[in-house]
């Protein structure tokens, strides 16, 4: 990493912390959610941008992470902050433990499986044996957390902080996971799975842990999300949500550790300007912004950024 890219993203980070001084609650709220879907997004991307398996059912361990959070702090009186480990470790066995038969599976076989686990989810937490856990339809109301040590912040500015620390450490381990052997691994396997097997790699393991190591990450964001929110509910993760986080990678950019904020963005404002824009048709307003973005931006707003960047050192270079 280059001195400028260091000094960016400090800046970056710097203006991060600042912005809940900025602007009001509600603001602060959105940009809190951008953060918990930057790490769902993070999560999908390892496995479908780096690795190349299509999930159009993430919405279920971004649900099972919720949940995780959830019944632990309102059965079991558990910490916010301890509820988080539980979730990650949950959904990362469950998602390696589907990962493994979903191995005969590839493209849009692989992207039916995933699809049928996030609309049955919904339905499997209303069953009436799970009530007890689970709420039924009525779901779960749970406390937000208030800043600790006398720390002189409300609750909505409090969560913020610890979401953006979480984020921040999960990004850096993406980044050291994607940037060395395993990253190399999993887009060997993206790019040509028989040559990838013929060097050496394996791919049923790759490609299982690459699933549990993204449905974990996808967890951890449920229950930050959950905590956020303060309610979780079966209706709240239909099978839409799951649409919206790949709707994400490909707007923010897929195999891109930016693209996961730039998706978060767009996933979360988006379609708040679509209803400002037409109460009567938003989802219509929001499809011409998606195509727009589409068709202007191929390789997603971070692919964008990247080709910009290089036109100016371009320029800067031609200049001297």
């Amino acid at each position: 990493m280059s001195r400028r890219q260091i000094i960016l993203i400090a800046v970056l980070l710097l203006g991060a912390c600042a912005l809940p001084l900025l602007v009001s609650d509600y603001r602060v709220f959105q940009f809190n959610l951008v953060l918990v879907y930057a790490i769902a997004l993070l999560g999908l991307n390892i496995l479908t941008g780096y690795n190349g398996q299509i999930s159009l059912g993430h919405g279920a361990f971004y649900a099972i992470g919720a949940y995780c959070a959830a019944v632990l702090m309102d059965k079991y009186g558990v910490p916010y902050w301890a509820t988080l480990p539980v979730a990650g470790a949950v959904c990362l066995l469950v998602g390696f433990l589907f990962g493994l038969p979903a191995l005969r599976l590839e493209g849009l076989y692989l992207a039916l499986a995933t699809f049928a686990l996030g609309v049955s989810l919904p339905q499997l937490l209303k069953y009436h044996r799970l009530e007890k856990w689970t709420g039924g339809v009525q779901g779960i109301v749970i406390a937000k957390p208030e800043a600790p040590f006398g720390l002189p912040i409300n609750a909505d500015r409090w969560l913020y902080y610890f979401t953006l620390a979480v984020a921040i450490v999960m990004f850096l381990i993406a980044w050291n996971l994607l940037r060395g052997r395993v990253g190399r691994a999993l887009v060997a396997i993206r790019d040509n799975h028989v040559a990838a097997e013929a060097m050496g790699v394996n791919n049923a393991i790759y490609k299982s842990l690459a699933f549990g190591v993204s449905a974990m990450y996808t967890g951890i964001a449920g229950a930050l999300g959950g905590i956020a929110i303060q309610f979780v509910a079966p209706d709240s993760f239909n099978i839409f949500l799951s649409i919206m986080f790949l709707v994400g990678i490909v707007v923010g950019g897929l195999a891109s550790i930016s693209g996961a904020i730039y998706g978060a963005l767009f996933i979360q404002f988006v379609p708040n300007i679509a209803d400002e824009i037409s109460k009567a048709a938003p989802w219509a307003i929001f499809g011409i912004f998606l195509i727009g973005f589409v068709y202007l931006m191929p390789m997603g707003v971070a692919g964008a950024v990247r080709m910009a960047v290089a036109r100016l050192q371009r320029k800067a270079q031609n200049g001297k």
